[in-house]
């Protein structure tokens, strides 16, 4: 039997109206991804959480910078599921110098469904990671956004020829 994991990339306050970075339907995958937060929880699923951190010597970040309100965790997703791991990265891939594959081997994690924000950059990245080819992945299509739906799409077009899209009635 598959053991599966959760994750959810970068539903930070900056993605957000109001945020520095707003995307697009925001609203709706916010309550996408709380509907599965909630499936994965009453199954024993595993919901990690990911943050994205802005690494200032990269330069001056226009957003995610450490210790502001725009790189929190939506306090929407934080008040639903408060004791979620949460694993920083600094780059679009999760996996990419975090304690990303530590955490799932505590779990004994060997399948990952991946939702979040962006789908063409943080969600395909982590799910092409070379890292993740130890696991059986698929993206969370219902749950992912990005700047607009044409980005989105095209996104997801060109990640489906390796990575199953699927709906989080699915999978959850």
């Amino acid at each position: 039997m598959s053991l599966k994991a959760l994750l959810v990339i970068d539903l930070q306050n900056d993605y957000f109206p109001g945020g520095k970075f707003p995307l697009w339907n925001t609203t709706q995958t916010l309550n996408n991804i709380k509907t599965a937060i909630d499936k994965a929880n009453s199954q024993n699923i595993p919901v990690i959480h990911i943050q994205h951190i802005a690494d200032p010597a990269k330069g001056i970040a226009p957003f995610f910078c450490d210790g502001t309100k725009g790189a929190e965790i939506h306090p929407e997703i934080m008040a639903i599921d408060p004791n979620s791991e949460v694993v920083v990265k600094t780059f679009a891939d999760s996996f990419e110098k975090t304690l990303l594959d530590k955490t799932l081997k505590k779990y004994g994690i060997d399948e990952l469904l991946i939702c979040g924000m962006m789908t063409q950059n943080c969600v395909t990245h982590t799910a092409m990671s070379k890292s993740a080819e130890k696991y059986k992945v698929s993206i969370v299509i219902d749950c992912c956004t990005t700047v607009d739906k044409m980005i989105h799409d095209i996104a997801l077009n060109a990640v489906s020829l390796r990575v199953p899209l699927v709906t989080a009635e699915q999978v959850l």
